[in-house]
């Protein structure tokens, strides 16, 4: 399983969400501080999902990273665009 199907099946199970994308940018850091040359170290995860509609954006935040869990320490940059 890559690491972008991982944070999917991660978040599709903790959200349920309606819409989801995962986009991985890792090219886009080539040769930057953080990439470790797997070609998945750079991520932007486009989420709406009524579980976190609720939530201050600080609280969404964490949230997804909580469902991300081991992920976090594989990943180097996760930008987030959640409603």
């Amino acid at each position: 399983m890559t690491v972008k199907d991982d944070i999917e099946t991660r978040l599709q199970a903790a959200f349920a969400p309606e819409r989801l994308e995962i986009i991985n940018e890792s090219h886009k850091h080539a040769g930057h501080s953080g990439d470790d040359g797997s070609g998945a170290s750079h991520f932007r995860i486009v989420i709406r999902a009524a579980a976190l509609s609720d939530m201050t954006r600080v609280a969404r935040h964490r949230a997804v990273h909580q469902a991300l869990g081991d992920l976090n320490q594989r990943i180097h940059a996760i930008a987030l665009d959640i409603g």
